[in-house]
């Protein structure tokens, strides 16, 4: 596993992180403790050093996991929440009280003194751009109960807003083959402040694997069935905002035209996002220690070919960008 710098001021990382929305079990099929400590075992096995969960994936549930395992493992994990999507706040109710209480009720499940890192959870823009937040951020930072703090963003404009605050280690950003609009602006500007990004939704929900084809279907409580068209939230956060057989229809061209021999779809997305220097990390989700194991080896795969870079650019140009829905 290679390691890269959060940022020019942060701690290092593993290339390859863990996304630990899954192990809240908040959609699809449930995760049991057994199959979450083993996930989380096998990250470390392979090499990941850096997990991301937030405050609501399970209501909580996803941090106790991860601060279960913390308490077994003599390996040095760094752990990156999130908080400003619970019920209790979103979208108008943010105040430094309800910020604070929220740090410490993280704390307490993660079972340690201070958070590595805490980010902003999609926040309204308003609140971006009203700017108190970032100071009860840095007050808290001051405090010692967090050690470093960034956001996570649903938009170029919003990643921007964010990147003109002092101490803003990191930004967490939806990035793939799928949404390229990144890589004009906010990827070099992020880079030059010294600013390290996270991605995540690598693999667009999944679609980036190639394993789904048009009798594909999804569980009631799964977001790939009830968020298709943006019902319940930024419809980015499911497909990329793709259609899905749309999605389908570029698998194929990528899978026939695009894919290097040798490599598999999962390896190509992950590896062409890597291959970005202002890239941090990317974290992919994983709901079994197999996964786990195939997204880490990803790491140790050679950069992907200038002429293959080119080719999924102008698919993107071409035949993608403007079948993508919701705010970008």
């Amino acid at each position: 596993m290679k390691i890269r710098k959060l940022g020019d001021q942060g701690f290092e990382v593993s290339e390859v992180a863990l996304g630990c929305w899954q192990l809240g079990a908040d959609w699809g099929t449930s995760i049991n403790k057994e199959s979450g400590l083993a996930i989380l075992e096998e990250a470390v096995d392979s090499g990941i050093t850096f997990f991301d969960t937030a405050d609501v994936y399970g209501n909580g549930k996803s941090e106790k996991l991860i601060g279960e395992f913390l308490n077994s493992t003599d390996k040095q994990i760094r752990v990156a929440t999130k908080f400003g999507r619970g019920g209790d706040v979103y979208p108008d109710k943010y105040s430094k009280d309800v910020l604070r209480r929220a740090i410490e009720s993280s704390l307490k499940r993660l079972d340690v003194s201070a958070i590595d890192l805490l980010q902003l959870h999609c926040v309204p823009k308003q609140l971006l751009l009203e700017e108190n937040i970032f100071d009860w951020l840095r007050d808290f930072k001051a405090e010692g109960l967090i050690k470093n703090f960034g956001a996570s963003v649903e938009t170029v404009e919003e990643g921007l807003i964010c990147l003109k605050q002092e101490g803003l280690l990191s930004l967490q950003v939806i990035y793939n083959v799928f949404r390229q609009k990144l890589t004009k602006d906010l990827l070099p500007q992020a880079e030059e402040k010294g600013v390290g990004i996270i991605v995540r939704l690598p693999l667009a929900s999944g679609l980036l694997s190639g394993k789904f084809n048009k009798n594909t279907t999804f569980p009631e409580d799964d977001h790939r069935n009830y968020n298709r068209n943006g019902d319940a939230f930024n419809i980015g956060e499911t497909f990329a905002g793709l259609p899905f057989e749309k999605g389908l229809e570029l698998i194929d061209i990528i899978s026939n035209n695009i894919l290097p021999e040798g490599l598999s779809m999962v390896e190509l997305a992950l590896r062409w996002i890597l291959d970005h220097q202002a890239v941090s990390c990317v974290i992919p989700g994983a709901s079994s220690t197999k996964q786990v194991l195939s997204n880490a080896k990803v790491s140790n795969i050679e950069p992907l070919s200038t002429e293959t870079h080119h080719l999924l650019s102008k698919l993107y140009f071409e035949d993608i960008q403007q079948y993508i829905r919701g705010v970008y």
